[in-house]
Parts: structure tokens; C-alpha cells; sequence
């Protein structure tokens, strides 16, 4: 053994302490996506002797990392067969017109379909639906977002299955105590949560949340402030413009704008516009700031006709012409989009659309388009033929704000999808096969009924959610083979020993929530729950409320729009600043830490059984 062997072995704790650090460090920093910091930990465990090979990879073979991949494929099944959009019209029929009635109408549909179906997914069905009931009923697409989002979080606790964070912690559990989480057994804590967080957010949700961004049809270039941003131009007799096709003038690759129509002769003439011969007197609907058509004036010799302002009006009319259209975009979590320009993607010829602003939160950007690198739950502003909004509904990485054609959904297999979803559940509760091996068979029938086609399995799979979770567990298994897990709960017993049992899970509870902010659930679970589970053993309590607790904080964010995937994907369609979650989800967040150990405490008690 070499003496650097030899300082590894016996600083084993420390390392993994550094190591835990830095990671954090780097989840916060965001300087590598989640799912590569996780593999990056991986490999330097295997490089300090934290782990051996073996375990580094044994996450990728973990039965909780192979449930959640296979609940991603069933949770696909459900929603191309479209058993989910079936019950917009419930929503619709009962949804009420007072904000406390349609917030609880909301709850009432998705708080329990995310007991079963990835909340994610849920998200993604119902926020174009939210957003056309929002403006059926004349209401603010303000008032109904934040609780879309919190009612899916608060449904996905009611069972094991609801989140990939209830299964990693059951996985966990298991190799703690021997013993996985039973299907339904944190279901009536589950119960409790989503009833008291689903009565708050009737109560007082409506009186905390903005009424920022109205649900009017005709106003969404007034949302994001367009009037000084698209202009038409005109082509004079002296323009140098004349004769050369739009891609050889290279005006959109020189300048800060994009063409959006071309009108020649009075005839609207819509994208793919790269080939589109300009002639005289020919008139340019473009996207673009003053300064920079002041210096195509200048170079080209065109005429700008935006000192004829337009209004809000105008420019929808304008852009919605013809066969053309223009809607909202969203970047999902899965999209291979993020971290890419728009100029690198070819998004106009991928697409055959132009994207004219971009809404990042509460920041709106119009100019430089090209050059802003995307990120998940960026809500792009698209303009283009309404047959190219056909293909973007059809590609599993962007989101199109409105109701998708029921023409491409399976329909005739949605009651297979779903008699296959009750099997996996009912085989899985009455313990005649594990969860893992229902989950598998459940999506071998969704293949051979047709309800997904063999190829749409790969797609179905958040990957990005399976290297995480890969790359995770054996973080735990190094805290537990460095003994880093045991002085920890070493240390906190010493600290809170004296303490009764509901302050020391209400101490964790506090401890996971405030650490879920700022890391992914899946992070916080791995770390915290083998610490609550040793702290619970040597004070001599119920390992299993604490494991509860801890699963509960995980999974319960709020107070940002970072903190959970279904908060940054309502954040820009519901037009949130920051802080609206923070106003929202802090009392939430307080009531649950407050009453979750003690519903704990009464419903599975403080002293093991």
C-alpha cells in the first residue's frame, strides 16, 4: 500500500465530506447540467477508493433507477393514448367561476392522476389546457398556475410510485432495512398533505397569487411588448435588394433581425421565405430593433414603414395572416435544445418557424435572439405556417401552448392504457410481484396493445432523471462505507438527543426542504435519509416515520421557481416573477413542515413497532 493509498483509508470521511461539498457547489453553480455533475461524483468516488467500480456503476442496475425508467414509458402510454386530456371536460363542466372553486376543481383532476402517472408528464398535458380554460372563463392565467404545479407536487406524495424521489427513497429504504416501500403504504400521510395543502391553496392562494398576465385572446404581442420590435420594411427602386434571394442578401445573418412574411403584389408569402426572390416594392414584416434597420437602411437602401406605428393589435393581425400563426413554446426538461443557441440549432429551417422573443421568467429578450443560449422552461414566442406548429406538437422536446389535435392521439387504446396502468397498481399493492416487475410487465403490454409503438419507448425515458439517479446512489454508498452517514448522525444526535421526538423529525423535515431548494429531490433523499435513519435507531425511534419525513420534505418545494421541474415549467406561462412561489410556497411550506411529523407521529408512531 502506497502512503497516498494509505492517507485515502484513513481520511475516508473527510474525503467524502469534500466531495459532498463540492458537489453541492457545483448544483448550485449549475456549472454542468444535474445529471453530469451526478457521473462526475461517480467517477471521482472510484478515483479516491470511495467506491469500487462495481459500485459506481451499480446504480445504473439499481432497481429503483429501473422502476422510475419504467414508470416514465407508462406514463408516456397514458398520455399518447390521451386518457389524461379526456377529463379536461370535467374541468371545463365543473371548473366554477370563482378562483377558490376552479383552483379546487384543478386539484380534485391532477392531485390524484400524479399519484400514479409522473407529475412532469401531468404538467405538460394540462398546461395548455389550463391556459384555453383560463380564457374561456376570462380569467388570469396567473391565478391558476402556481396551484397546477403545487397540486401535481401534492398528488405525486399520495403513493410510492407518484415521483422518481418516493421510489429512489424506497429503494433506499430497502437497502437500509431490508424492506422497500409498500405501494400505498404513506398513503394516508399522502392523503393528509395533498387535503390540507389543496384547502390552503382554495383558501388563500387566490388572495397571494398576481394577476399578472390576463388570458385575453389578441394580447399576447402586448405580453411581450412587441410594438417596437416588428416593423415592416419596404424594398425601393434603388434598393440593392433587388433580384437577390432573402439567403444571399444575408441580412438575417448580418443583422439582428428575422423576416417574418414577405407581402409582394399584395400576396402573403409565409416561411420557408430562404429561397424568396425580392423585388421591388416588395414589403418585409421583420422582427428587429430600430438601430438595426437604421443601418440596413443605410447599407441596402431600404424604405422602414414602422414610422407608421403599429398597436399590440396590428402586429397579432399581422403575424396571425394568412395560413400563418404565432404561439407559445416551451422548453421542456428532456429537450436537447438547452444549452444550444438558436443560430446553432438551425431552429428557422428546423422548424420552419421564427422564434421572436423569448420569455425567461419574469425577463423578456428580443433582441440577439440568435446568440441567447436556451434553457428548460424558456417560453419561446413562434411565429410560422400553422402546419409547422403541426410538427412542433409532434416532437417530445418543446411544448406548444395549446390543446394538441386529438387526431394524433391513440384514442382507441386509451381504455387498454389504462386497464394496463390499474394492473401494474393492483398486482403491485396485494404483493404478488414487486413494483419493479409489474412496471416491466406493465410496459411489455403497452408495446404488444399498441399503445406505443417499440420506438417511442427510448423517447418516453427522461435520461437525463436515470444518469441522475445512476450517478447518485453510489454517493450514499460511499457516505455508508466511509462511516460519513453514522458520525453524522453521530453529531446530530449529540446536538438534538435531548430534543422530543416531533422537534427532531420537524428539524429534519426543515433541514430536507431547505436543502431540496437548492439541490435536486433526488439529491436531498440520498443524503438525508440514511442520516435520519441512524439518527432514528440510535434514539431508539421509528426509522420509518423519519424515512417518511424526509421523503415528504424532499418532494414538497415551493418556494421557487427552481426548486421542483413542474414550478419551472408553469414560471413563464404563468407570467410569475421569482418570487410569487416565495409568497405562495413559504406559508405552505411552513403549515406542512409543521403538521407532516406530526400526522407522522399519529399515523405510524414515534417507537418502532
Amino acid at each position: 500500500m502506497t502512503l497516498v493509498q494509505s492517507w485515502l483509508n484513513s481520511h475516508q470521511i473527510l474525503l467524502t465530506l469534500v466531495v459532498i461539498g463540492c458537489a453541492l457547489v457545483m448544483f448550485v453553480g449549475e456549472w454542468l447540467p444535474i445529471d453530469l455533475t451526478a457521473l462526475l461524483v461517480t467517477v471521482v468516488l472510484i478515483v479516491l477508493g470511495l467506491v469500487s467500480p462495481e459500485e459506481g456503476i451499480a446504480g445504473f442496475g439499481n432497481s429503483a433507477t429501473i422502476t422510475v425508467m419504467a414508470m416514465f414509458i407508462l406514463s408516456y402510454g397514458i398520455t399518447r393514448t390521451g386518457i389524461i386530456q379526456i377529463v379536461r371536460d370535467f374541468l371545463v363542466r365543473w371548473g366554477g367561476k370563482s378562483a377558490g372553486q376552479q383552483i379546487m376543481v384543478l386539484g380534485l383532476v391532477v392531485g390524484p392522476i400524479t399519484a400514479f402517472i409522473n407529475n412532469t408528464a401531468v404538467v405538460a398535458v394540462f398546461l395548455p389546457i389550463v391556459e384555453e380554460w383560463a380564457r374561456q372563463r376570462k380569467i388570469s392565467v396567473s391565478k391558476l398556475m402556481i396551484p397546477l404545479s403545487y397540486a401535481t407536487v401534492l398528488g405525486g406524495m399520495i403513493t410510492v410510485i407518484g415521483t422518481s424521489t418516493n421510489i429512489l427513497a424506497s429503494g433506499l429504504a430497502k437497502k437500509l432495512t431490508g424492506q422497500e416501500f409498500s405501494l400505498f403504504q404513506f398513503t394516508p400521510l399522502g392523503l393528509l398533505t395533498f387535503g390540507l395543502g389543496l384547502l390552503y391553496l382554495v383558501c388563500l392562494a387566490p388572495r397571494l397569487l398576481p394577476d399578472r398576465k390576463p388570458a385575453v385572446v389578441g394580447k399576447i404581442t402586448e405580453e411581450y411588448q412587441l410594438k417596437d420590435y416588428v416593423s415592416e420594411i419596404i424594398i425601393p427602386p434603388r434598393s440593392s435588394l433587388i433580384g437577390q434571394t432573402l439567403r444571399q442578401s444575408e441580412i438575417q445573418r448580418k443583422f439582428d433581425i428575422d423576416v417574418l412574411e414577405i407581402i409582394h403584389n399584395e400576396t402573403h408569402f409565409p416561411q420557408p421565405l430562404a429561397d424568396k426572390v425580392l423585388s421591388l416594392g416588395d414589403i418585409l414584416i421583420v422582427r428587429g430593433s430600430r438601430d438595426d434597420l437604421l443601418k440596413i437602411k443605410a447599407e441596402r437602401g431600404i424604405e422602414i414603414l414602422a414610422d407608421i406605428k403599429f398597436s399590440e393589435a396590428d402586429i397579432e393581425e399581422t403575424l396571425k395572416e394568412g395560413e400563418e400563426k404565432i404561439a407559445e413554446v416551451l422548453i421542456l426538461s428532456n429537450s436537447r435544445l438547452i444549452g444550444s443557441t438558436l443560430k446553432e440549432l438551425r431552429f428557422r429551417q428546423r422548424y420552419n418557424a421564427t422564434v421572436i422573443a423569448v420569455r425567461r421568467g419574469e425577463e423578456i429578450l428580443r433582441q440577439r435572439l440568435g446568440k441567447v443560449k436556451l434553457k428548460f422552461g424558456d417560453l419561446l414566442l413562434v411565429q410560422g405556417p400553422k402546419e409547422s406548429f403541426l410538427g412542433l406538437q409532434t416532437t417530445r422536446e418543446l411544448l406548444v401552448l395549446e390543446e394538441k389535435s386529438w387526431e394524433n392521439l391513440r384514442l382507441e387504446k386509451a381504455w387498454i392504457a389504462l386497464a394496463i396502468i390499474v394492473a401494474v397498481v393492483v398486482v403491485a399493492a396485494v404483493d404478488w410481484m414487486p413494483i419493479l416487475v409489474s412496471s416491466l410487465m406493465g410496459v411489455l403490454l403497452m408495446v404488444i396493445t399498441g399503445c406505443l409503438k417499440p420506438g417511442e419507448v427510448y423517447g418516453a425515458i427522461r435520461w437525463d432523471i436515470i444518469f441522475l439517479l445512476a450517478g447518485l446512489i453510489p454517493l450514499g454508498t460511499a457516505m455508508d462505507n466511509s462511516g460519513t452517514t453514522r458520525w453524522l448522525a453521530e453529531g446530530l444526535v449529540s446536538f438534538g438527543g435531548h430534543l422530543s421526538g416531533y422537534w427532531i423529525l420537524l428539524l429534519f423535515y426543515a433541514a430536507t426542504a431547505l436543502l431540496t431548494e437548492i439541490l435536486s429531490n433526488n439529491a436531498t433523499v440520498v443524503l438525508m435519509l440514511p442520516i435520519a435513519f441512524e439518527v432514528a435507531k440510535s434514539l431508539a425511534l421509528n426509522p420509518l416515520a423519519f424515512m417518511f419525513v424526509v421523503t415528504f420534505a424532499a418532494s414538497n418545494s415551493y418556494m421557487t421557481p427552481i426548486g421542483y421541474q413542474t414550478n419551472t415549467m408553469v414560471y413563464g406561462p404563468g407570467g410569475y416573477k421569482f418570487f410569487d412561489f416565495t409568497r405562495v410556497g413559504a406559508p405552505l411550506t411552513i403549515m406542512l413542515a409543521l403538521l407532516t411529523p406530526l400526522f407522522t407521529i399519529l399515523l405510524y408512531g414515534l417507537k418502532p413497532a
